[in-house]
């Protein structure tokens, strides 16, 4: 069990935005130019030897400024203890990659990168993972509309893959608003 004698002990030593616990987890946000000596720090001390990089996720929240969240999940096999640890960044503020400290690292930042644009500066190998080459956009990103922005097909006569923007029409579309189960909706039917 995470003790509130070792959180107070990590805020006098690393820079921290915020810590929490939650069902027996440390869950620590700090700012992403602090990010990178923080895991060193958690790698590296004594106190904490988070030498297992489990895994780094992305989230995106659109209505914040800095609008997505990447968490990296640290695992202490000498201690027996997890952590997470969180920060925040725009569509232009790189993170620095966690590969000199944790080799593992290397898929999922380009997975983050694929899927939502996070760049992952120093990174050795950022390209694309999950989605093809010519791929245009970031498929995870709340904005990025549920079609995609090319359709693709196979031609007959080319005997091959195409690719052409798609169109969408909006002519025929109704949309109501209206709650089915709410007093308006019942009442007007």
């Amino acid at each position: 069990m995470i003790g509130i004698l070792y959180i107070k002990t990590l805020k006098k030593l690393i820079p921290l935005e915020n810590s929490k616990i939650f069902k027996d987890e440390l869950i620590l946000t700090v700012h992403p130019k602090d990010l990178y000596g923080v895991m060193k720090f958690l790698k590296y001390n004594m106190l904490c030897q988070f030498n297992c990089l489990t895994a780094i996720s992305g989230t995106d929240y659109p209505e914040r400024e800095n609008r997505f969240e990447v968490s990296y999940e640290l695992l202490s096999i000498h201690h027996n203890r997890r952590i997470r640890v969180k920060t925040f960044v725009n569509e232009v503020t790189p993170l620095l990659s966690m590969i000199p400290l944790y080799p593992a690292a290397n898929w999922w930042e380009r997975e983050i990168w694929d899927l939502f644009g996070v760049f992952f500066q120093n990174h050795p190998d950022l390209r694309r993972i999950l989605t093809d080459y010519g791929f245009q956009g970031h498929p995870l990103r709340k904005d990025f509309p549920l079609s995609g922005y090319v359709e693709v097909s196979y031609d007959e006569k080319l005997k091959r893959v195409i690719s052409q923007p798609l169109e969408l029409t909006q002519e025929f579309r109704f949309f109501d608003f209206r709650s089915p189960w709410s007093d308006s909706f019942a009442h007007k039917n």
